[in-house]
């Protein structure tokens, strides 16, 4: 052979060599570790069938068959290869679990490494063919992130495409011409032929929907089509309207909404023990007034996660240096806002009953909390992390309990917090009526202890033994008001009881407890004993505590029957946590100690730092001021992204909360980046970001395409703007504001509309016995307040509000979903609510002896007048009814003022029965009825129930 010739094969088979050398370093070793090694080389006494793979000549000798495992140059004489195909009939599948088998990729990797040769370099080679080929493996694979407390190297080592990173990425502010008369938004979006800008009256109805959650008046319509008349002035005439909405006090209200979705508030506590929490609704409030003030959303944030610690520390939330210097006070939030506001903290469902263990719902607590932070502020699902490392993001299980430790001092309590100036507290006086239930339940429980009494007297005369000492306990009893002390209700009988037991007196010298009770008895001692339980929750509603948070030990609890208050010493009696990484999750299964910290990834990639705060106290501050940094990306981007989304329906970063690799990217990462950097530069003005996305052309335009051949995508890409449905809220708020029933005062304790009444009348279980049945409030001004005030209890969903898509509070909801479904047209066309928004609609427009009332009734529903087919459509649907409703006649319906209950009594198995009285139903004034109407005004509802069902009604254009 020529020498040429040898010199180019020889070359060749180095080249070889090589290649192979570095497949090994950079697939088949990582694979090895990830798939092989713990059952064959990691633990040197647990090797499985005798075969270790950690050298070269260890993998060729192969196990106990004898049989060489690796035959360099042959893969298809190598059983290491031939078992990972899972396919050879001599070998057994590897690895041995199916969910572990190899990918047709890393299966080519193994035979061409073995084809290759199958070098084996030593650490110190491999260490040196991987630093030598890092910037070419990275633009190839990845890069790595440095993170901390890995649970294997191969994951520590694990890389990441640099597009699943962006979320961690520092925030850029693109550059844009100074020259430029393009709004900076339309600039980025950079859309090609876009639909024309829409028509005054559509841009008002949106503006106004999006910004209070309410139908813009025919006044208001009027006069901004006048105003936008004059060509020359529409931007300023534009921004004269958005200013208008954003100091409406309903605007507030309308970002509550929004915000109230992300962090699942509801009124009660759900799972199967679902009692009410009586003052969440003073952080529902606290929600709608810092928006109305336009709170910085750093400060938001911090008074959320730490407003207690803050309060303690007598920091209060810190002025702007801009404040400062105009010599205004440095603490501008009062203190009950600041506890007021960690509400935040417990607003997932939580329950601790006696069938449960308590160290089990205190890490539910726990993992909870640190998920929905990790939700709500930074778009980051952290509970992926929970009994594993992440398998997309660079979170590892330390990161995630490190955030953990940050609440492990965190306990819950109601806390003392004096109703503020600026908080509503009308509507107190509906106390009467849980004042009337606990009543009730009082004489039951009063009765039966009458009953049991004279029970134990048959029951002595019976046995035959002397009541001298039973009558003498029973008078001491009565003497102390025979009240227990822990429940609250008289009972005599047990007291004697007691006091015999205290004097050592057999047991079979005095009545046995409960003596003589029929099945009946058992199951109303149950309900009425329960339901005084479950009032004192009820009961905290008028009462100045705030549903909050503190720092300490926990204590042993075995279940919680009543509010939780702060014990006097927080460091007494208790344990204090220290925070461990649970294996699978298991609060009784602790592996390696963590220090409070946060995601650590995005020390490495955006140089953001955390200052470790280990004391009970702090933690949770030093958390939030992480999370609030300026140079924080995850959360302005997050916040940003949700502000874009409620305004255009479809977010840039297409998972609200999820900016990970599972996560839909942004489609205009630049645009993205451009508000994050603007809501800084702003002071974290959530208003100022309003102004800047609502001037934008892109969110004036047109719904309607205007090509011959409209692109499929236009919606998305924003050469339209995307129509959408209301939501249910505004559905029947927007009803309830035209028909001029809308009560439009602000804040307070829930109120209770009219809802279905079998859904209101259903039973319903908790505590372990019967909740209350809804009762509507007694008065309409009281039943026709905003939706956002509505009780909201998580085992009781309003079903015309379930069936238009209003999520369950259970968990956050990043993008309210918009379904197309039957029931829908049986709630809004033929549904009860529905028809007495119509049938107010008409008496409005005929109590106002409008001119021409169809007219009126379009510009209330719709802001316009109609066509000249829809009037005439219209009058002649009224007069044709007009005829029918003269032909009918109609009763007012009775409110129910009991229903009747049955039930199983756990104790007998026997069943029983008891009728719920409904106090509040005494006092109802029932909404306009057809029964008050002539026939003229019912037939004129049944026009306005058509336009209420109309899409132009239903949707925003």
């Amino acid at each position: 052979m020529a020498p040429r010739v040898i010199f180019l094969l020889l070359a060749a088979s180095a080249l070889q060599a090589e290649d192979a050398e570095s497949l090994f370093v950079r697939r088949v070793w990582p694979l090895f570790q990830e798939k092989c090694l713990a059952c064959h080389g990691n633990d040197e006494k647990k090797i499985k069938a005798d075969y270790d793979m950690r050298t070269l000549e260890s993998a060729i000798k192969g196990g106990e068959s004898g049989v060489k495992a690796l035959v360099p140059g042959k893969p298809d004489e190598s059983p290491l290869y031939l078992a990972s195909t899972r396919k050879h009939d001599d070998w057994e599948p590897m690895p041995p679990k199916e969910a572990d088998q190899l990918k047709s990729e890393q299966l080519a990797w193994i035979k061409e490494w073995i084809a290759g040769g199958a070098p084996w370099p030593d650490e110190a080679k491999r260490n040196a063919i991987a630093k030598a080929s890092a910037d070419k493996w990275s633009a190839e694979d990845g890069i790595t992130v440095k993170v901390k407390g890995a649970l294997t190297p191969e994951w520590a080592n694990r890389r990441y495409k640099p597009e699943s990173l962006w979320g961690y990425q520092p925030v850029k502010k693109p550059v844009l011409s100074a020259q430029s008369s393009v709004h900076p938004v339309d600039a980025l979006l950079a859309v090609k032929e876009p639909a024309p800008e829409a028509d005054a009256r559509t841009l008002i109805r949106r503006a106004t929907f999006d910004l209070t959650g309410l139908p813009p008046t025919p006044e208001e319509v009027a006069a901004f089509e006048s105003d936008w008349s004059d060509v020359s002035d529409r931007s300023d005439a534009w921004l004269r309207l958005i200013n208008r909405l954003l100091e409406s006090p309903h605007y507030g209200e309308r970002m509550a909404r929004h915000w109230l979705d992300v962090v699942r508030y509801a009124d009660s506590s759900g799972f199967a023990n679902d009692y009410e929490r009586g003052n969440a609704w003073r952080y529902r409030d606290y929600v709608v007034r810092s928006f109305n003030a336009d709170k910085p959303f750093d400060q938001f944030i911090v008074a959320q996660i730490a407003g207690d610690e803050m309060q303690e520390s007598d920091a209060g939330t810190p002025a702007r240096k801009d404040a400062a210097s105009a010599g205004k006070s440095a603490r501008i939030t009062p203190d009950s806002e600041l506890l007021i506001a960690t509400g935040f903290l417990r607003m997932g469902p939580w329950e601790l009953t006696g069938m449960e263990v308590a160290k089990v719902a205190r890490q539910r607590f726990l993992d909870d909390v640190t998920n929905s932070v990790g939700e709500t502020f930074l778009a980051h699902s952290l509970q992926c992390a929970r009994c594993h490392d992440h398998k997309f993001d660079p979170v590892p299980t330390h990161d995630y309990y490190s955030m953990q430790a940050c609440f492990a001092t965190t306990q819950l309590t109601e806390r003392e917090a004096p109703f503020l100036k600026s908080e509503n507290t009308s509507g107190f006086e509906e106390k009467k009526y849980l004042e009337a239930r606990r009543a009730e339940h009082l004489a039951v429980l009063k009765a039966l202890d009458e009953k049991l009494l004279r029970n134990a007297s048959k029951w002595l005369a019976e046995k035959k033994i002397d009541p001298a000492k039973w009558n003498a306990a029973v008078a001491q009893a009565k003497q102390g008001g025979g009240k227990n002390a822990k429940k609250g209700f008289s009972d005599v009988f047990g007291a004697a009881r007691q006091i015999l037991t205290k004097q050592g007196l057999p047991e079979d010298q005095y009545p046995p407890k409960l003596v003589g009770f029929e099945p009946q008895d058992f199951g109303n001692e149950r309900v009425a004993r329960k339901g005084l339980e479950r009032l004192k929750w009820e009961m905290e509603r008028y009462e100045p505590y705030a549903f909050s948070v503190y720092n300490g030990v926990t204590i042993p609890m075995v279940n919680v029957y009543q509010p939780l208050r702060m014990p006097g010493d927080r460091m007494k009696n208790g344990e204090l946590e220290q925070t461990a990484i649970l294996g699978g999750g298991d609060p009784f299964s602790p592996t390696t100690k963590v220090k409070p910290g946060v995601l650590s990834a995005t020390s490495q990639i955006s140089n953001l730092e955390f200052q470790i705060a280990e004391g009970v106290e702090g933690r949770r501050t030093a958390l939030a001021k992480w999370i609030a940094s300026k140079n924080n990306p995850l959360t302005t981007r997050t916040i940003v992204n949700r502000l874009w989304l409620w305004h255009f329906g479809q977010a840039i970063a297409g998972n609200p909360n999820n900016f990970g690799s599972t996560g839909k990217k942004p489609t205009h990462p630049e645009l993205l980046d451009f508000l994050a950097a603007t809501l800084v530069e702003k002071g974290w003005s959530v208003k100022e970001m309003h102004r800047l996305i609502m001037t934008s052309a892109a969110y004036r335009r047109t719904s309607f395409p205007t090509r011959s051949k409209p692109d499929e995508l236009e919606n998305s890409s924003y050469v339209t703007f995307t129509p959408r449905r209301l939501m249910a809220e505004e559905l029947r708020d927007a009803m309830l504001s035209i028909t001029g029933e809308l009560n439009p005062t602000l804040g307070c304790i829930p109120n209770r509309p009219e809802i279905n009444i079998e859904v209101a009348m259903q039973p319903r279980m908790v505590m372990g016995t019967f909740a209350a049945a809804w009762v509507p409030n007694p008065l309409p001004q009281q039943r026709h307040r905003r939706s956002l005030y509505a009780l909201k209890i998580r085992g009781l969903r309003d079903p015309f509000m379930e069936v238009f898509n209003e999520p369950a509070p259970d968990f956050s909801c990043e993008a309210r979903e918009v379904s197309t479904v039957t029931p829908q047209v049986f709630s809004l066309f033929n549904g009860q609510a529905s028809y007495d928004r119509a049938l107010a609609l008409a008496n409005r427009v005929l109590k106002e002896k409008a001119a021409d009332p169809i007219s009126r009734v379009f510009e209330l529903t719709f802001g316009r007048k109609p066509a000249a087919d829809e009037k005439a459509a219209c009058t002649t649907h009224w007069q044709q009814m007009e005829v029918k409703q003269a032909q009918t006649s109609f009763s007012k319906p009775k409110q129910p003022l009991e229903v009747r209950r049955e039930a199983v009594e756990e104790n007998t198995g026997e069943k029983f029965s008891f009728q719920e009285k409904l106090p509040g139903y005494a006092d109802f004034v029932p909404d306009l009825q057809p029964a008050d109407c002539d026939a003229k005004t019912r037939a004129l509802a049944d026009v306005c129930l058509v336009l209420l069902n109309s899409n132009e009604f239903a949707y925003l254009y």
